[in-house]
């Protein structure tokens, strides 16, 4: 029985890593200059990171969730 509740904790740290580390790192994305051109409007660069970040942050909470159901058993 210790296997699988180390296995949750494991996908409760995960999930919560992503939901901590991605959002920093859209902050970063949307201050780089290469996210907006001359006229201000968003570039492809910040679509596909922004399309990256919540993919991400979508299976983060999923991996934390997913992690407390199996302590919760």
């Amino acid at each position: 029985m210790v296997l699988p509740l180390f296995a949750a904790v494991v996908l409760i740290i995960a999930g919560l890593w992503s939901l901590v580390v991605w959002p920093q790192f859209l902050r970063r994305v949307m201050k780089d200059p290469r996210a907006r051109d001359a006229a201000g409007k968003a570039t492809k660069f910040l679509t596909v990171h922004v399309v990256l970040v919540s993919i991400s942050m979508v299976l983060g909470a999923a991996t934390a969730v997913i992690g407390v159901m199996g302590v919760l058993g």
